[in-house]
């Protein structure tokens, strides 16, 4: 075998080899990767699944929340006359007027309702708390004036 013959099977033979390699390289690479592809579609439905769970979870505690803000008047442990509670909801639950019922006011409540494990006040409602502790209400009257509608009305 002359030496360029020789040269372009050598050149054939090692083609042949790193081609086969590539091909081994390439499947091994290929399996470890749908082999990762699947334990992360695997973690990332799981994670799916958790946090789908939590949503409904604190859904319910929410909901929950506001169903009983909504129905505190009419528990047998409230102190209040149903009558006389007026529902705002935000930044804080009730207003009751003691009396009310009667034709004779006593006092102003401002009553926030708190349900579950972690009962704490917002900053919004902690500021509004301290507000009315320090005195800090008053009531005030507004009379607008708008064309066409009679006065004293």
């Amino acid at each position: 075998m002359d030496s360029p013959q020789f040269i372009a099977l050598v050149m054939l033979l090692v083609a042949v080899i790193v081609w086969f390699i590539y091909v081994i390289l390439r499947w091994r690479f290929s399996k470890r990767f749908q082999e990762w592809q699947a334990l992360e579609r695997q973690t990332l439905e799981a994670e799916r699944e958790r946090i789908r769970r939590s949503a409904i979870t604190q859904s319910r505690s929410v909901l929950g929340g506001k169903f009983t803000e909504q129905i505190a008047p009419y528990l047998p442990d409230f102190k209040y006359d149903p009558t006389e509670v007026r529902f705002i909801g935000t930044p804080f639950d009730l207003i009751i007027f003691p009396g009310l019922a009667c034709g004779d006011p006593q006092e102003i409540v401002i009553m926030e309702i708190k349900t579950g494990k972690n009962c704490q006040l917002s900053p919004v409602e902690r500021k509004i708390r301290q507000l009315i502790e320090d005195g800090m209400v008053r009531y005030e009257l507004f009379q607008p004036h708008v064309e066409g509608i009679e006065e004293g009305g």
